[in-house]
């Protein structure tokens, strides 16, 4: 699956890359990822600098951020800026929009 590939690379950049561990480091925040297109969810945690995530629903999320795969994709590869698909309507977002502007910015 194309997304878990792309969570799992972003897991493995966010181990290595100090600086983006740096970033990460005083964030705490549980995203629910719904892809509409593919009848898919996801969620990612970032806690203590370290980010994790899983398919399916995870409890009490930060955030929620709903598009289409591609989108998603995009957003996730650093290929779509976040904020730009969101006031196009390409992307909608349910819950702490403060937590989803500082993990776009991460």
């Amino acid at each position: 699956d194309v997304i878990a590939k792309m969570l799992q690379f972003m897991k493995e950049i966010s181990g290595e890359n100090e600086d983006l561990k740096e970033e990460l480091e005083d964030m705490e925040i549980a995203i629910s990822l719904v892809f509409t297109d593919a009848d898919k969810k996801f969620w990612l945690t970032v806690k203590e600098g370290a980010l994790d995530y899983g398919e399916g629903d995870i409890e009490n999320p930060s955030f929620t951020l709903s598009s289409t795969l591609e989108v998603g994709a995009g957003i996730v590869m650093g290929e779509v800026d976040a904020t730009s698909a969101y006031m196009a309507g390409d992307i909608t977002v349910e819950g702490n929009l403060q937590d989803a502007m500082a993990f776009q910015e991460a």
